[in-house]
This record gives C-alpha cells, sequence and structure tokens, in this order.
C-alpha cells in the first residue's frame, strides 16, 4: 500500500510500524488537541512509513509477556518494578523513567486489553500473569508473577490490535517504502522529513515533515546467531549516526539465553517461567549454584553468561543434528511440564521444537545457546520522546525529531533488559511521543487555514523542503552508482570467492555477522574487540564501498535495499565497537574479560557515542536506588 499522493508538507512522518510507531499514531491521533483541530474541520497530516507491511514488524515474534503489577495472580506493587527495573539494569538506568515505566505499566496493559488485545485468562476472568526473568516482591526479594500474556503469542497480539486500531483511525500508510536517510535543518538543530525508496516503483521520494518520529527497532542482525528476523538491520540507529545525532549506551546488547541451538530462533522464557530446567552436560541443573533462589528466572544476562561458563568450562553438549560438532549448547529441559499443560500455554515454543529440532519437549531434552535478542542503547531520547544531542554538560533536543521503541534509548533497561520490559516500553513511551507530538501540531497544523498567508511559517517550511529535496537528489545519485553495477571487490576469503570477483551484500551481511559474534557475543576483551576494528577497516568496509547491483531495474530490486542494509549495519558495528572499547568495566550484558568488575566511580554513566567513534559520558539519573551490588 503506497499513499495516493505525498503531501507538500506533512505534520508528522512515523518511521517504523512496530508497536512503537503504531502507538505513536495512536497516541498522537487520540490526543485532547488532534480531537480539537479534527472538531474544527482541520485534518492532521499524518504518515506512516514501513519498509515491511506492518503485520510483518518483529514485534509479532515477542512471545513471553508484557510486565505490569497488576497483582491478579499475587500481590505486587509498582514500586517493586521499578526497583526490579534498575536492579536488572545494573544501575545504569534513569530512575525517574523507570519511575514511568513501572507506574504507567497497569494503565498500558488495561489500555492495551480495551483495545483488543486477547490475554490469556484466570479462572475468574482476569488477566493471566506468569513469571518472568529478575521480576520479585518487596524489592529483590522472591519471584513474582508480573509478566501478563496471550499462550506465547502476546507480540502477535499486540500488533495485530494496534494495526487493526490504526486503520480504524484512518492512518495512511507507506507500506514497504525504506527511508533511506533522515533530513535535518538549520545546522542539524530541526527535523525536516525522511528521504524513502518506494522499493515497489523504484522511485525516491523527498518526504517534507515538521515532525518526524524515527521507531525502526534493534540491530539483531549484526551478529550470526540472532533471534532477530532479517529485516532488524539497525536503520534508525544508523540513520541518527549518519545525520550527526549519537547513539547511548549502544554497546549494551542482550543475548538471551534460549536460543534453539544453531538457528538462534527463540524459545521464550516462558517456557523457564512454566517449568523448564537449564542442564549442563553432567545432567546437573546448574543455574542454582549461579543465582541462588532465583535459579532459571535469574535476569538474562546472568544467566548467558552463566551458559557460556559451563560451556569454557567443558560441561557443554553438542547439538544433536551435528553430534560431533562442537559441545556449545546446554540443555533445556521441559519434560517436568504437563504435556497438555504445555501445548496450552507455550503452543509456539512447542511447534518451533518440533518444526527446527525434530525433538518431542515433553520427552526429550532440547539443545539451546544464547542468541543476539535485543538492544538496549539506542537513540537518546527524552521520557517525552525528543531526541537529543548530548554535549557540553547538558541535554540539547533536536526540534521536531522524536524516536521510540527499541531504537531509541530513554534509558528505562540499562545496561540489561528484564524480559516483559520490551512491549511495555514501546507501547508506554511510543504513546507518549505521540502524545508530545501533538501537542506540537495543535500549536500549528500545516492544514491550518489562518495560517496560509503567515510568511514566517512558509519560508520554514521552505526550508525544510529544501533541505529534503537536496537529500533526496543525492540518493538518487547513490542509486544510480548502485544500479551501474558492483565495483571490483577486493580479493577476500570469506564473503565473495577470492579472486576479486563482485561481491553481493547477503555474503557480507554474514562476514560481518561472523565477525561481531566473535568480538562481542555474551563476552569480549581489547584483543576481541580490536581484531574486529581491524577487519572491519580492512577488509568489510572496502567491500562494502564497492557494492552494486547485478540487476539495473530499481523496482522490486531487493539487492539495492540490502546494500543500504549492510552499510547501516557497517555504521552500527563501528560505534558498537567504539563504545564497547571505551567502556573499561563489566556491566549488565557487557562482560570484559579484561575488566571484570564493575567501576561506579568512573562508569556510572552512559555512553554517547557519534559516527567518528568518539564517546562523551553523560550521568545516570539517580533518584531514590542508589548503587548496590547486584546479586540473584
Amino acid at each position: 500500500m503506497s499513499p495516493k499522493q505525498l503531501e507538500d508538507m506533512y505534520d508528522a512522518v512515523i518511521v517504523g510500524a512496530g508497536a512503537a510507531g503504531l502507538s505513536a499514531a495512536l497516541g498522537l491521533l487520540r490526543s485532547p488537541g488532534i480531537a480539537e483541530l479534527k472538531a474544527n474541520g482541520i485534518e492532521p497530516r499524518i504518515l506512516v512509513v514501513s519498509k515491511l507491511q506492518p503485520l510483518r514488524s518483529h514485534t509479532g515474534s515477542a512471545e513471553g509477556g508484557i510486565a505490569a503489577s497488576l497483582g491478579n495472580i499475587e500481590s505486587d506493587d509498582w514500586h517493586w518494578h521499578y526497583y526490579d527495573t534498575v536492579k536488572g539494569g545494573d544501575w545504569l538506568v534513569d530512575q525517574d523513567a523507570a519511575q514511568l515505566l513501572a507506574q504507567y505499566a497497569p494503565e498500558t496493559v488495561i489500555n492495551l486489553e480495551r483495545q483488543g488485545v486477547a490475554f490469556s485468562r484466570t479462572e475468574g476472568g482476569h488477566i493471566a500473569q506468569r513469571r518472568f526473568g529478575g521480576h520479585t516482591r518487596e524489592f529483590g526479594g522472591a519471584p513474582v508473577k508480573r509478566a501478563a500474556y496471550a499462550a506465547d503469542r502476546i507480540g502477535h497480539q499486540i500488533l495485530h490490535t494496534l494495526w487493526q486500531q490504526c486503520v480504524a483511525e484512518g492512518v495512511e500508510f507507506a507500506e514497504e517504502w525504506y527511508v533511506t536517510d533522515l533530513v535535518l535543518a538549520d545546522d542539524g538543530t530541526r527535523a525536516a522529513g525522511v528521504v524513502a525508496f518506494d522499493t515497489h516503483a523504484g522511485v525516491v521520494h523527498a518526504v517534507h515533515a515538521r515532525n518526524v518520529l524515527i521507531a525502526t527497532g534493534g540491530a539483531g542482525r549484526l551478529f550470526h546467531t540472532t533471534s532477530n528476523s532479517w529485516d532488524l538491520t539497525g536503520d534508525g540507529m544508523a540513520l541518527a549516526l549518519a545525520a550527526g545525532l549519537q547513539l547511548e549506551d549502544v554497546e549494551f546488547v542482550q543475548f538471551h539465553p534460549t536460543g534453539l541451538a544453531h538457528t538462534g530462533i527463540l524459545l521464550s522464557e516462558a517456557a523457564r517461567a512454566e517449568g523448564g530446567v537449564l542442564r549442563n552436560a553432567d545432567g546437573e541443573a546448574f543455574m542454582e549454584r549461579y543465582a541462588p533462589g532465583h535459579a532459571d528466572l535469574a535476569a538474562r544476562d546472568v544467566v548467558s553468561r552463566s551458559i557460556m561458563a559451563e560451556i569454557d568450562a567443558g560441561r557443554g553438549v553438542a547439538d544433536p543434528k551435528d553430534p560431533d560438532g562442537p559441545k556449545d549448547c546446554v540443555w533445556l529441559d521441559m519434560t517436568g511440564i504437563d504435556p497438555d499443560h504445555m501445548r496450552a500455554v507455550l503452543p509456539q515454543v512447542v511447534e518451533t521444537i518440533e518444526k527446527y529440532a525434530n525433538i518431542d519437549p515433553s520427552k526429550s531434552l532440547v539443545p539451546i545457546k544464547p542468541t543476539a535478542h535485543y538492544t538496549m542503547g539506542g537513540i537518546p531520547v527524552t521520557t517525552d520522546g525528543e531526541v537529543y544531542r548530548w554535549s557540553e554538560g547538558g541535554r540539547h533536543v533536536v526540534d521536531g525529531l522524536f524516536a521510540a521503541g527499541e531504537c531509541s534509548c530513554v534509558s528505562v533497561h540499562g545496561a540489561n533488559r528484564l524480559g516483559g520490559n520490551s512491549l511495555l516500553d514501546a507501547c508506554l513511551f511510543g504513546t507518549r511521543a505521540g502524545r508530545t507530538m501533538a501537542a506540537r501540531i495543535a500549536e500549528g497544523p500545516v492544514a491550518n487555514p489562518m495560517a496560509a498567508d503567515d510568511s514566517d511559517v512558509a519560508a520554514s517550511d521552505e526550508t525544510l523542503a529544501a533541505a529534503g529535496d537536496d537529500a533526496a537528489k543525492a540518493r538518487k545519485d547513490d542509486l544510480d552508482a548502485l544500479l551501474a553495477g558492483p565495483a571490483d571487490a577486493p580479493e577476500n576469503g570469506d564473503g565473495a570467492d577470492g579472486t576479486g570477483a563482485a561481491d553481493n551484500p547477503y555474503a557480507l551481511m554474514a562476514t560481518l555477522g561472523t565477525v561481531m559474534e566473535r568480538a562481542l557475543a555474551v563476552r569480549c576483551s581489547e584483543a576481541t574487540i580490536a581484531e574486529a576494528v581491524e577487519r572491519l577497516d580492512t577488509d568489510i568496509r572496502p567491500r562494502a564501498t564497492a557494492l552494486g547491483a547485478h540487476d539495473k531495474t530499481a523496482a522490486f530490486n531487493q539487492e539495492v535495499t540490502a546494500i543500504w542494509e549492510v552499510r547501516h549495519l557497517l555504521t552500527l558495528a563501528e560505534a558498537l565497537l567504539h563504545a564497547s572499547d571505551a567502556r573499561h568495566e563489566s556491566r549488565g550484558s557487557l562482560r570484559r574479560l579484561d575488566f571484570p568488575e564493575r567501576d561506579d566511580e568512573r562508569f556510572l554513566a552512559h555512553s554517547m557515542t557519534d559516527a567518528a567513534g568518539d564517546v562523551a559520558w553523560q550521568p545516570v539519573h539517580i533518584v531514590d536506588i542508589p548503587p548496590k551490588a547486584r546479586e540473584y
């Protein structure tokens, strides 16, 4: 679906149509200010641009639950959720943001239910809840049932519901349009729109807008083994870097403990919440040694590091599909779960194991290993979704630019995200960002007839449009160069054939994923980071520069968008490596073998990394939970 025609100027363009982008659209359109505009006959000009059909957004793959202290199964309190979020993030969480997350979680879940999300139910008809790793009662006490769920398909339910609500509100979509540029005007202090490539027509468009929200998801495709779909190539974060902005805490990438061996496909944390147990080659339920009292439901970074410790100690197992292969997995034992109950509450987990591992989890052990899952860092935003730069000891907001969801960093996840907090983050802060945009639009909508003769407004819009047109022209030139065909690729031994023959983006993406996995997966050091940086400089960057399309047709040319995607991944990989190198400590998901201890004196701060690899430091917002040792 494409818009019938592009407007000369939009009030707002939202890039991305997952939970965050759709929540932002609904938050905007349902705000009091927009309702008043509509009552006065003024329709806001809103466009949602997505490189996928919205129902294919990665939100749909979320399985386990959305966290909220509803207290439907056992007593709960938002203060406990707040504490768990701060502790789970290893005190790198901005506590003012975490308070909002926990306090408004119940309202967010109830609003989702009222919009049509079909949550699983208790016998009494309330929203059902289950345990999830790191969620406790009474400030770090016993585990608590806090994750509201819909079997193991909560993301599917939320995505479809939000999309249906957007359709009902008349939201206009530009589907399968790939955004190639974030456009800023006025020396980078104001949003001017985006440049987008219509993959159906093969045409580059300048999309002018007074407000832009980026909600493009994460960057799991930086790694070879990942639970993320092929489309999560870090586009929004790379666009921000290219526009001269920074990324916050980008070195923190969560590896989910239970990826199905050598596929990366996620087996939800719900499997352990329902009674699944991790076992090593000796059959030992080893997590009790690493996290007494919490065991398999400790925070994800703790469980992932524990699995790798067992493997490094020689207690790993081989994938049954490759019995003579490396012993780089452990077992997930689900045989203690009642088979009928398992199929009722974990249908997707069971189906995945049966289909991709040819194993009946009610009878046999399942091989798993950590898989790249979630990007904790991203585009820095305020709690109202406003993008900012950090310089000279302060936040400088970029006028009209917003971000939400996994590509952003409001810093509610810190150094490690708790399960169930990602959907909550996307829906809650996506809605808040939409409402903030709505307030801006209500002050001066594009279609306001009273402002038609305002010369200042006209001049401002002309400035924004000129910036967008210039960026679109440069992107058209880039497209023409790509369609002219690939240059001679440098010789290499991984992606191309080693003879200097033309390379391709898919081989290059695979090479990059392998390099990044060796450098940063679960643990890293100065040596592994340096090796990856050298490989990017001497091999991968020259190959990316030489890429070109093998077909000269622009329409439906997936190779063109794949080239842009791999370039985005490369830009992001460089920032991630520089940020990881600059943080000389171990915290949350970042395990530095050469700096094994947390260092609050020097690094209780957010890294702010730009495209040049320069890293500045922003203090963490501490409100009422002072840092202490993080133990489970």
